[in-house]
């Protein structure tokens, strides 16, 4: 297993327990042909370094740009028809998440997305805001899926609730994303016992605890990365996130101050704050 950290300091690498400082971008791994190869070869010359310190983590992103797939759980498409039911959209769900062609939708460009210990945020605009806990693939240029990490999809549940058409303003904005705490390069992907988990903490007190595994998901991972390179193109490779199976319940929205902690392993805790 390879682990790849940004940091204020540049990128570290860590193979089996060992961390190097690596002369590789995140561009060059998202863009070279075999980027697992690449990181082998860089850690075996690479000087040594310490244990990346998390005050130190930023997102695992430079160039990329961060899509998103939904209603890929059967928890996300009766959440979506939910909050849609007044609007008439419910129907619109139902029917994706049975779809030979699944939803897929910009998310954010590099300066939109926090980092581990960052401030996501929720919008003024909104009264029922929630975070996305989700397997976040990495993708690069050439559309092969290589890496890993986690995803919060920030989302405001009673904007794209109220139509469909505003789903670019309840998913993108300032803060709407998470990326880390690290990229996991190597095969095979996470299998369908990987356990996603999300705890939300207020004042210091638990608020919200759900889990999943991928082996909810309805749609293969590399079907989604299919799709998302289909007819485009993206040159600095980019992240993918795959929908959630969490969704807290609809009495329930996030406040300033809350602290959401969401764990995938092998990468890790990914835990911000909303600003």
């Amino acid at each position: 297993m390879i682990r790849i950290f940004n940091t204020n300091d540049g990128c570290v690498i860590e193979v089996d327990g060992r961390y190097r400082h690596t002369s590789l971008s995140l561009d060059a791994l998202f863009t070279c042909d075999e980027p697992a190869r690449a990181a082998l070869t860089d850690a075996a010359t690479a000087p040594e370094a310490p244990a990346p310190a998390a005050a130190s983590l930023r997102a695992p992103i430079e160039s990329q740009e961060v899509w998103a797939a939904g209603v890929t759980y059967l928890r996300s498409r009766a959440a979506r028809m939910e909050e849609a039911k007044d609007a008439g959209g419910g129907d619109f769900y139902d029917r994706v998440y049975t779809a030979a062609r699944p939803e897929i939708f910009f998310k954010a460009t590099p300066h939109r997305v926090v980092g581990p210990g960052g401030r996501v945020r929720i919008r003024s605009d909104s009264k029922w805001n929630v975070p996305e806990p989700e397997l976040t693939l990495a993708i690069n240029a050439a559309g092969r899926i290589f890496g890993f990490s986690i995803g919060n999809d920030m989302s405001s549940r009673d904007i794209e609730g109220e139509n469909p058409l505003y789903l670019p303003q309840a998913k993108t904005y300032s803060g709407s994303a998470a990326l880390g705490p690290c990229l996991v390069i190597g095969d095979p992907l996470p299998g369908k016992d990987t356990r996603i988990e999300m705890v939300i903490a207020r004042r210091g007190e638990t608020v919200f605890l759900g889990s999943t595994d991928l082996g909810q998901m309805k749609r293969p991972l590399s079907s989604l990365a299919e799709y998302l390179y289909r007819e485009n193109e993206f040159p600095r490779g980019a992240w993918l996130m795959t929908g959630t199976g969490i969704v807290p319940p609809d009495d329930f929205t996030l406040e300033h101050g809350d602290e959401i902690r969401i764990t995938i392993e092998p990468v890790g805790t990914l835990t911000n704050t909303v600003a």
